[in-house]
């Protein structure tokens, strides 16, 4: 049984610091038996990232549609795992005002990091949450999860430009806030031309540990890797230009691609 204090020494020997931005995809039960269960797990890297920010997706893409169409910030839950459903329910912590990548985050900056969400119109705008993840220069860490997880490259591929990635249409979707106002959100979707796009992205993987972008380890019993957020990034702009398909298929990234 691992306790509050073991995680803690993982986290560390990972190499995530305190002062960290520390955006979180995860899977609880592949951590093993926690001493306090999933809040402890949380309460670690509460107290671990406090002088920091603590960032767990609280996406809504599932569920939020062109019918079901109204996104409330307060009870909506997450479609992303139940550490993010626990997260975002805790004192202290801010969700962002987007109704479908929504992300919850907590320290002393959280409230700078969340706002002006409810102004854009796709997933992963690249002046909201998650281009913010590259400006702050964060990290992300897959706990118990594969690459494949990997929002942040959905970012990527909209950033870049990549064609058929985001809807040219819009859905009618609205923001209910916390005084209850009810916001009107025209948004646009992900859209690819082949099913689970990002089942790819771990294709990334090898590149990023050959680079020592990303580190892998242990925290509890979850093997995890560790990434810096901002060469990822960059790396997979450049793979981009080279070929905006990348993800398209299970093809491994050429290796002279990122070895000299």
């Amino acid at each position: 049984m691992y306790s509050k204090e073991d995680l803690k020494r993982d986290l560390k020997g990972l190499g995530i610091q305190p002062q960290d931005t520390l955006l979180v995809h995860s899977s609880l039960k592949s951590l093993g038996p926690v001493r306090g269960g999933a809040e402890a797990v949380l309460d670690a890297f509460c107290e671990y990232l406090a002088p920091g920010l603590l960032v767990l997706p609280t996406h809504t893409w599932d569920q939020i549609n062109g019918i079901y169409n109204v996104f409330d910030l307060a009870e909506e839950p997450s479609c992303v795992g139940v550490l993010t459903n626990l997260f975002r329910q805790r004192p202290g912590v801010l969700r962002s005002w987007h109704p479908t990548h929504s992300v919850a985050a907590y320290g002393p900056d959280a409230q700078e990091f969340i706002q002006g969400e409810e102004k854009f119109d796709t997933p992963c705008p690249r002046e909201g949450c998650w281009g913010k993840l590259y400006d702050r220069g964060a990290k992300v860490l897959f706990l118990g999860v594969p690459l494949t997880c990997n929002t942040l490259i959905h970012g990527v591929e909209e950033w870049a430009g990549v064609p058929n990635r985001i809807s040219a249409g819009y859905q009618l979707l609205k923001i209910r806030t916390p005084d209850g106002r009810l916001l009107d959100r025209p948004m646009r979707r992900h859209k690819a031309p082949i099913r689970n796009l990002s089942d790819n992205y771990d294709k990334l993987e090898e590149p990023l540990l050959t680079l020592g972008i990303a580190v892998r380890g242990k925290i509890g019993a979850a093997v995890s890797t560790l990434i810096e957020v901002a060469p990822m990034v960059d790396l997979t702009m450049e793979f981009l230009r080279r070929n905006p398909d990348l993800f398209l298929d299970r093809e491994p990234i050429p290796i002279e691609w990122y070895q000299g």
